[in-house]
């Protein structure tokens, strides 16, 4: 039996005939068939003990599984469904190819001064992440600043969850990340060069939440496509674009083009800014600590890298002075007329606390295409599926 028929068997078998032929549709019709399918609300313990139970069974170790799980659900309770649970698939196939261990050496592989180095282990990128912004605030509080780049790493999930890790212990946080496969194009290019490559900034301040920027160097990040896709949506123009530089609406046909456009969309619009910042987190968090393992379509183990940064502000002025201005800050910027009354201007951050406090009591809604994904999942794994 073909391979293709083969799974369309499975899937059939697994998650019922109708989402089988939907699945089938949604190749050889130019409507986004999958949008037809409502979404499904899921408690975040529910989903938190379902990935914590489907990474046990890969081989990761218990406190491992217990990080990284937690790590994905708060990143869908925050809304940032591209880099959550709707990532499992892609890490089974990163385990089944071999690209990925779930047993990973993670270790400090150098230490100097303000600095550090951690290896990852080649597992997937949550753990390191964490340690290595755990390491950068030790240093930081000892020092006034702490660095820490990583290698032999994987994919890592939200960059602000990181950030957000130094701004809750007091400091300035920055964290970067290159990506596994190129899919940006360079301002006058045609073809991909460059990753996503996120950055992320958090800053804590006295009276407010901390400020949280988490952004994509790319106009919108691959994740948001695949989201689009799996939701049945049509992305905006500007988006993606195929190979001679026209814009693609169709999110399956943009994520398998793999050609996303750097901040800005066109150089009209500034996308040199969106490609410069994206060559300046590749420099950031690949060759500072240099790659570990090949890189981009074909290879066979990929390895990503990241760079987190911890800064203390009370080495710069008085101990809750800065803290106290970016309240003022902040307050200002929410004060701000706005153009319309029923739109408040919010500053970064704002958008996912409102939503994570939404979602902690309602669910996280979910496409179905992600539940299907985690089902077929859960099976292979040898795991009982128990979202719905």
């Amino acid at each position: 039996m073909p391979s293709a028929l083969k799974q369309a068997v499975q899937t059939a078998r697994d998650s019922g005939p109708r989402w089988a032929g939907s699945l089938i549709l949604d190749r050889v019709l130019p409507y986004p068939v999958l949008g037809l399918w409502p979404e499904v609300p899921v408690r975040a313990e529910d989903l938190r003990r379902q990935l914590e139970a489907i990474l046990r069974a890969w081989g990761m170790s218990a406190e491992h599984a217990e990080v990284t799980a937690a790590h994905m659900v708060e990143t869908d309770l925050r809304g940032i469904d591209s880099h959550g649970s709707g990532m499992l698939r892609y890490y089974h196939r990163a385990l089944l190819g071999g690209a990925i261990t779930m047993t990973p050496a993670i270790e400090v592989a150098a230490r100097d001064g303000s600095t550090a180095v951690v290896d990852g282990g080649g597992g997937l990128g949550h753990v390191p992440a964490r340690v290595a912004m755990e390491l950068a605030v030790e240093i930081c509080r000892a020092t006034g600043v702490g660095a820490v780049a990583v290698r032999n790493s994987g994919h890592f999930g939200a960059a602000g969850m990181y950030a957000l890790m130094a701004a809750e212990a007091g400091c300035i946080g920055m964290v970067t990340s290159d990506t596994l496969v190129p899919a940006v194009v360079p301002t006058f290019g045609a073809a991909p060069m460059l990753g996503t490559n996120p950055i992320a900034f958090a800053a804590p301040a006295a009276a407010n939440d901390p400020f949280l920027l988490d952004m994509a160097t790319t106009t919108a990040a691959r994740g948001k496509i695949v989201t689009a896709w799996r939701r049945g949506r049509r992305i905006p123009a500007g988006w993606a674009v195929d190979p001679r530089g026209r814009p693609v609406r169709n999110a399956r046909k943009a994520f398998e083009g793999r050609r996303l456009t750097p901040l800005g969309s066109n150089p009209s619009l500034g996308s040199y800014k969106g490609y410069g910042l994206a060559a300046v987190v590749e420099i950031l968090s690949t060759l500072l600590a240099g790659r570990e393992g090949p890189r981009g379509l074909g290879s066979e183990k990929p390895r990503a890298g990241h760079f987190v940064l911890a800064v203390d502000p009370a080495r710069f002025r008085p101990a809750g002075d800065f803290g106290g201005d970016l309240d003022a800050m902040i307050d200002s910027l929410r004060a701000t007329e706005p153009l319309d009354p029923g739109r408040p201007v919010r500053v970064p951050g704002d958008p996912e606390r409102a939503t994570a406090s939404q979602r902690g009591r309602t669910g996280i809604p979910m496409s179905r295409g992600v539940i299907e994904d985690i089902r077929a999942v859960a099976r292979a794994s040898g795991v009982p599926f128990e979202l719905a």
